[in-house]
């Protein structure tokens, strides 16, 4: 087709301010470099793999998958952490993203995570699930604005970003650099019985927020992120 030509803008997809907002949003200009670690205590089933292939990462960052196998929940924490701290390259990365074999996750979970853990600026963000079953209690423990300072289960308001004392590690992202303040262990399951005190017990999630509350880790749920708790021998995602 015969054409006359003359200077034109064209079409833009978007404003200038548009776009400002949009990568400044999702902090497209900054270190987002990930490492998603997986216990993996027993096989996983394939409705949790399979949302874990569809979790999408910052584009154009670097992101990997670190499992440590055949070993206790904390102990795997712990190895996993400490290797990636001594490795040159991997102990130069940003965030570290948590994952258990039982939970399934939505595709932005990591996008909304990265936004949520600077905007406090916290330490550790994690998605809202809840424990398994009828009458599930939801993973998020202590409101830190009641004291003396608790690990009492509650629910924060929907589609946002609270903080709270402790949470689950099923998907919940942490700053690499919190790690080289706390000193080993930085995960441990704990049973106990203290003379006058009682008995106590922690997970290796909550054992390492009430350490890690001492080194002033800054810690927060997000909302906005609901991830599901799956009991493969019912088939049923909580």
């Amino acid at each position: 087709m015969s054409q006359i030509i003359l200077p034109v803008e064209g079409f833009h997809n978007a404003k200038l301010e548009e776009a400002r907002k949009r990568i400044s949003r999702t902090r497209a200009y900054a270190d987002c470099s990930t490492i998603m670690v997986i216990p993996a205590i027993k096989a996983i089933p394939p409705k949790v793999v399979l949302s874990w292939m569809g979790l999408m990462a910052p584009m154009n960052q670097r992101f990997t998958r670190l499992c440590m196998e055949n070993m206790e929940v904390g102990e795997a924490y712990n190895a996993a952490v400490d290797f990636i701290l001594g490795n040159p390259e991997l102990s130069t990365w940003k965030y570290m993203l948590t994952m258990e074999t039982d939970n399934i996750v939505p595709p932005d979970a990591l996008l909304k995570l990265i936004e949520d853990i600077e905007s406090g600026p916290y330490d550790a963000v994690g998605a809202l699930y809840w424990t398994k079953g009828e009458g599930g209690m939801p993973m998020c423990y202590g409101d830190p604005k009641v004291m003396p300072r608790n690990f009492i289960p509650w629910v924060p308001e929907p589609d946002t970003v609270m903080p709270t004392n402790g949470l689950g590690m099923g998907c919940t992202l942490f700053r690499l650099d919190f790690f080289k303040k706390m000193p080993a262990p930085w995960f441990k399951t704990q049973q106990q019985y203290r003379q006058g005190v009682g008995a106590s017990a922690f997970t290796q999630d909550l054992w390492h927020f009430e350490e890690g509350g001492k080194y002033g880790e800054r810690v927060a749920i997000s909302t906005r992120v609901l991830a599901g708790h799956y009991d493969y021998s019912t088939d049923t995602v909580w």
